[in-house]
This record gives C-alpha cells, sequence and structure tokens, in this order.
C-alpha cells in the first residue's frame, strides 16, 4: 500500500514538474571556414560561429539601428563623443571618444584598448592579409586614456563615421606571432593554429572543439560579462550538401539550421507545406545580393557590350518566378530597393536575346561555329562558371544560365568547388572567367571595397580588398569617395544613383538576384530574431532559449 501511495505520489509530482530545459542545441549550416582570425577574409561561415564568441564595437540590430556591443555608447556629434576636426594638412577629420564594456577574454584576460590598437596595427600592415585594409588605414593616430577608454583619429568626414564595425584580436596571444614575422601572420594565426584556446574569445560561447569539415563545439565562456546564454553547449555541423542537411533536420539530428546559411529557398518553401505543425516560417528580404563576378582580365569579356550581352541573355525574372515563387526580386545592380540609397534611374536589363545577339556581333563575335561564337581570332567565346558546391539551387541556377547562354552562341562550363576552396581562389583572384555567389551588405553602406580601384587584391597589399573582378573606372571611383563623405542625406542619394548608374552600364558584376533568408525555426526555440543584414542573427545567441510546453 505504501509502495503504491509513493508512486502515485512520483508520478502526480512529474506530471506537475516543469520539463527539463534543453541545454545543448544541434545546428546545422552548409559551409566551414577556411581561418578563424577574423580579420582574415570574409566568409560568412566563419563570421555567424564569431558572433558568438566576441562582439564588434557596434553593428545594425535587427532594426537596423546602430547600437554599440563591445562598446558603451555610440559616439555621435550630438553626445559630444565625435568631433569634426581640422587636421594637419589642411583636411576635415574626425575624432570619436569610445568606452570598452567592460569584457574578459576567456582566459581572464581584461579587454582593453591595447587589444584595440593592436587590432589596428594588424589592419593597417600591408602584408597582414586581412580582407580590407582600407578601413583601418583610415585611422591616423590612437590615443588611450585607460584601459578601456580611447579616441581614434580618423582622415576624412564620413557620413558613417561611427560605424565601427571593427573585431578585436586579443594582443596578449597575437602580438608576439604578428610581430614575428607580419607576412606569415595570416599562416600562423593562432585562431588557426590553437583554435580552442580560451584566449582568444570574450563573447558568450567560446570555442571547445573543431572537426574541420564536421562539427564545431561550443561551451558557454565562464568569463563572458553580458546576459548568461541558455543554452550550455551549441554543436555546429557542418552539412555540405542542402538536401543532406534538410534530411538531417527532419530525423532530428540538427535541432535548428541557420537561417543565413542553410536550406536554400525553394527546400523551405516545400517544407513550409509540410511541416507547419513543427517549424514556424520566416521569409526575411535581406540585403544579399546573388551576383556573377566578371574577370576583366579575361580578354574574352574586357569588352562591356559582351558582358550586357551576357545579363541581357538571362531570364533573370522567371528563374526567380519557378524557383523561388517570385519571392527573390531580380536585382538590377548592388543597391537593394529595400536600401534608402536605392536609385530606380539606373539602366535596366530585361530578358533579350535578340538584342544580345547584335551588341555580341558588334563585339566581335559574329562567327558561329559548331553553335559557339567565335572572334577574329578564331577564339571560341567559351567561359568557366565557377561557384559553391552542394548548394542545390544555386548548381540548378548555373544550369540554367548554361542553357540560356548557349542560345545566344555562349559556351558555358559550370565548375563547383567546395565553399573553402571557392572563398580562397576569389580571394586570389584565381577564377578564370565568372564566379557565382552572395554578398550581404548594410543599410546605406557604399560598395567601396567591391568596386573601388585601390580594392583589387594582389600580392603586393596582402591580397586586401573584395574587387574580384579587377574593376577600374576613375568616374566609379570618384563617386564613391564622394559619397562617403556627403553628410547630406539627399546629396548623397544623387551620388548613390551615380554609382548605380556606372555599374549599370560598366557591368563589372552580373546582377541576379536579391535573396531573402529563409528561416525554419523549430516551435519550442525562441528568440532567434532574423536580421537581413551582414550582423546575423547570432549575435544575439544568448538570447535563444528552448521552450518546451
Amino acid at each position: 500500500m505504501i509502495r503504491r501511495v509513493l508512486s502515485v505520489v512520483a508520478a502526480l509530482c512529474a506530471l506537475a514538474a516543469p520539463a527539463l530545459a534543453k541545454d545543448e542545441l544541434v545546428v546545422g549550416m552548409t559551409q566551414s571556414p577556411g581561418t578563424w582570425n577574423p580579420l582574415i577574409s570574409s566568409m560568412l561561415a566563419k563570421s555567424l560561429i564569431s558572433n558568438m564568441t566576441a562582439r564588434p564595437l557596434t553593428v545594425r540590430d535587427p532594426a537596423w539601428k546602430l547600437v554599440c556591443l563591445a562598446c558603451t555608447e555610440v559616439p555621435t556629434i550630438d553626445n559630444g563623443k565625435a568631433r569634426v576636426i581640422d587636421l594637419p594638412d589642411g583636411k576635415k577629420g574626425m575624432e570619436l571618444d569610445i568606452e570598452l564594456r567592460d569584457l574578459k577574454w576567456g582566459d581572464g584576460t581584461p579587454v582593453t584598448a591595447k587589444d584595440v590598437a593592436f587590432t589596428l596595427e594588424v589592419g593597417r600592415h600591408p602584408l597582414s592579409g586581412v580582407a580590407s585594409s582600407e578601413a583601418y588605414r583610415r585611422i591616423i593616430k590612437f590615443d588611450a586614456r585607460d584601459d578601456r577608454r580611447f579616441t581614434m583619429t580618423i582622415d576624412r568626414v564620413t557620413f558613417d563615421y561611427n560605424s565601427i564595425g571593427l573585431n578585436l584580436l586579443p594582443a596578449h596571444i597575437e602580438k608576439p606571432i604578428f610581430e614575428a614575422n607580419p607576412a606569415e601572420y595570416r599562416n600562423k594565426t593562432a585562431f588557426d593554429t590553437d583554435s580552442t584556446n580560451p584566449g582568444l574569445f570574450f563573447g558568450p560561447f567560446r570555442i571547445v572543439e573543431i572537426v574541420p569539415g564536421n562539427r564545431i563545439v561550443l561551451e558557454q565562456n565562464p568569463t563572458w560579462t553580458g546576459e548568461k546564454p541558455h543554452f550550455r553547449r551549441i554543436v555546429v555541423k557542418i552539412i555540405e550538401n542542402t538536401a543532406a542537411l534538410e534530411a538531417n533536420l527532419l530525423s532530428g539530428n540538427v535541432d535548428y539550421v541557420l537561417g543565413e546559411l542553410g536550406l536554400s529557398l525553394d527546400q523551405v518553401l516545400a517544407l513550409e507545406k509540410r511541416h507547419k505543425d513543427r517549424y514556424g516560417f520566416v521569409y526575411k528580404p535581406a540585403l544579399i545580393y546573388e551576383h556573377i563576378d566578371v574577370m576583366l582580365d579575361n580578354r574574352l569579356l574586357e569588352d562591356r557590350r559582351v558582358r550586357q550581352a551576357m545579363l541581357l541573355a538571362l531570364d533573370r525574372k522567371a528563374i526567380s518566378d519557378k524557383l523561388f515563387e517570385g519571392k527573390q526580386p531580380v536585382a538590377d545592380g548592388p543597391i537593394s530597393p529595400l536600401d534608402p540609397m536605392y536609385s530606380p534611374a539606373a539602366r535596366t536589363y530585361g530578358y533579350d536575346p535578340a538584342a544580345a545577339r547584335k551588341l555580341l556581333d558588334e563585339a566581335g563575335f559574329a562567327d558561329i561555329k559548331g553553335g559557339f561564337r567565335h572572334n577574329a581570332k578564331g577564339e571560341r567565346l567559351s567561359v568557366e562558371l565557377t561557384t559553391t558546391a552542394g548548394n542545390r539551387i544555386r548548381e540548378l541556377v548555373a544550369q540554367v544560365i548554361q542553357s540560356q547562354l548557349r542560345q545566344v552562341g555562349i559556351e558555358v562550363r559550370i565548375k563547383a568547388e567546395p565553399p573553402r576552396v571557392f572563398s580562397e581562389n576569389l580571394n586570389r583572384r584565381q577564377f578564370t572567367a565568372v564566379a557565382m555567389y552572395a554578398w550581404v551588405q548594410q543599410p546605406e553602406g557604399v560598395p567601396r571595397s567591391l568596386l573601388h580601384s585601390k580594392e583589387i587584391p594582389s600580392a603586393d597589399n596582402g591580397w586586401s580588398g573584395q574587387n574580384y573582378p579587377g574593376y577600374r573606372n576613375p568616374a566609379m571611383d570618384a563617386a564613391l569617395d564622394a559619397a562617403e563623405r556627403e553628410l547630406d542625406p539627399d546629396k548623397r542619394r544623387g551620388l548613390f544613383a551615380d554609382i548605380q548608374r556606372i555599374h549599370a552600364d560598366d557591368l563589372p558584376v552580373l546582377p541576379l538576384f536579391f535573396r531573402v533568408d529563409p528561416f525554419v525555426i523549430p516551435k519550442p526555440l525562441k528568440g532567434v530574431v532574423p536580421t537581413g543584414t551582414s550582423n546575423s542573427s547570432t549575435l544575439w545567441v544568448e538570447q535563444w532559449r528552448w521552450e518546451t510546453p
């Protein structure tokens, strides 16, 4: 009898007790970073992880408002923490007063102004291998007032002076490595040679295990001074094939797939029809620019009429309607219609294969043999289209492009590379003709690193810059420079219109679509807020939680 009573009591207690909180989250994504150093390369896969383990000084929040993460207050002219000053050369510059939050690296070492100064030193060095050194070179003076307060002097006045997306390096670990040989730093950084060193991280999580190409394991960082994460542990599984990624999600081997770098849109649209009971679906319009870089050093592609013909030969609207149910609008250039700086005045390219054929004739590719165009030298108009392997929809788009360009006499050979290899080849401009991928951008961001002639990566500048086509146009350079310096929004909008007009005429990049980020969020997972910008949802990972009914 006593035994029966105890059993009933135990059962009632079990019913009344709240469900145990889930303390481990298994996340899936499709790419593995090529390096973990936050300054070297610009892969989305890396930033999604590093946003859990560290924080930039400032970011755009999900509402696209500029906020501080690693600092205490955004410096502005109104609050007196930003000032326009006269520089010794007679030009105008700016001073910014910044205070770091109380932060500690995972080994207990405080995050200080010394880390900021060292990060700037690495960023400015011509051989360090950072993704883009221009922003670092603009900071011409750094004065530390104490461990957490400092003043930076910038060599110009720009409208986005207080957008300081600086990712910090731990000086106490990285400085000896860098000073030993700056030219070899990108290969010797502790982020890659000692990747689980706790002193590399000051965010809510730290990396405790990396199995290359397989998984990254993160655990709570005990020195994190912000809001405590709800999950004790996050396991990120790398599953490059999107079909396999979907299977892992449905089977429960993966709890959640990162919306920024996971399932393709067609998969999510199909999933929504079958699994509304298990997941919430969010289609976040994003500043994600799917496009094709054109290698302008390739003499077959140097005439802009060839590039214009290629774009006219692509039925991008039909691709969007059939593959994406119209959710991914056709892009006319690098500036999204969602951006306040978008201009509708630039030239647009509809589907017009007859006009494409005429342009190709005019460009000297009028001789057709075996279905493909040749020039007077007998050279076939044949290009290699490089893209990332494993993304089902991107590979399908590549095949459609191949078919449509064939209709106007252009041969396309598709080469799908692992994302890490693809990124490395882009960084060193080692694609031969055209490369299809995406940029994630910021609102009102001037596309300087993508289009300015000073941003062409080379061995001389340590492969810094992201102008992979090798585009050079003095008019574009002037418009980019002026847009950054123009404080009046209306006048700046006019300069952005110039950027879009010149781009549409020259087409160093063939615009395809503006993507949406498709999020498939398990109903118990709360706190995930899509952003639509390069400041990903993982920047607020400490707010993620699992609430079982």
